[in-house]
């Protein structure tokens, strides 16, 4: 077992709270409001910029030049993949680079994207992995199961989105970062600290199901 599964495992409300949440399920089904979906991008976009300086940060604790490398494909996928993703959607409504860029943070994004560079800050690498993990293997499992179900067919609004995290390269990503989390795991983990990379692991998913909740509450 990975420590993403055994984390996975001892994390199962949480995960399933937020991989199955009701904004990820309107995603699939085509239902969910175009500006649910619009709200919530415009804040991913916010919230990758601050991920990517969380991967940087990962550069810096990392003990091995392997492990710097891992860190340094982290920040290029978001600023050489996911961003773009983001821009060309939104380009779609009218909305520039620089008008996503101007947007405030919502509270939800500022609390998950904070959470994620204290834990690295305050820790190891380990640490910063567990906060990264429940999005990075996250999305890869949702965009992988979205697509399973053929929610990527063409009446979808949602089709490219959910083929972005269903496609190889997101999904060559995730398992890479699995693996890069295991391999830290050997160096540094003991059965004495589990518990605390469980506890970030845990509150990394909360913020997750809060960040999809933001979208839908922009309906109410």
């Amino acid at each position: 077992m990975t420590l993403f599964e055994r984390l996975k495992a001892d994390a199962a409300p949480q995960w399933a709270a937020y991989t199955n949440h009701d904004f990820v399920k309107q995603l699939g089904n085509a239902s969910l409001p175009q500006d649910c979906f619009r709200h919530y991008l415009v804040q991913d976009y916010l919230f990758l910029i601050q991920f990517a300086r969380a991967y940087a940060l990962g550069v810096y604790k990392s003990p091995t030049l392997d492990d710097m490398r891992q860190s340094l494909e982290g920040v290029k996928a978001i600023l050489d993949m996911e961003l773009d993703l983001h821009v060309g959607l939104c380009g779609s409504w009218g909305m520039s680079r620089a008008d996503i860029e101007k947007a405030p943070e919502d509270t939800p994004t500022m609390a998950y994207t904070r959470f994620v560079l204290d834990a690295g800050m305050s820790g190891d690498l380990l640490d910063l992995q567990a906060a990264l993990a429940p999005c990075v293997i996250g999305y890869a499992e949702i965009g992988a199961r979205l697509r399973g179900e053929g929610a990527d067919h063409a009446e979808n609004p949602y089709r490219l989105w959910i083929g972005e995290y269903a496609g190889d390269a997101y999904q060559g990503l995730a398992r890479e970062f699995t693996n890069w989390l295991d391999r830290t795991a050997d160096q540094v983990l003991t059965e004495n600290r589990y518990p605390r990379v469980l506890s970030i692991f845990e509150k990394a998913c909360r913020l997750e199901s809060d960040f999809w909740q933001m979208g839908l509450d922009v309906r109410r």
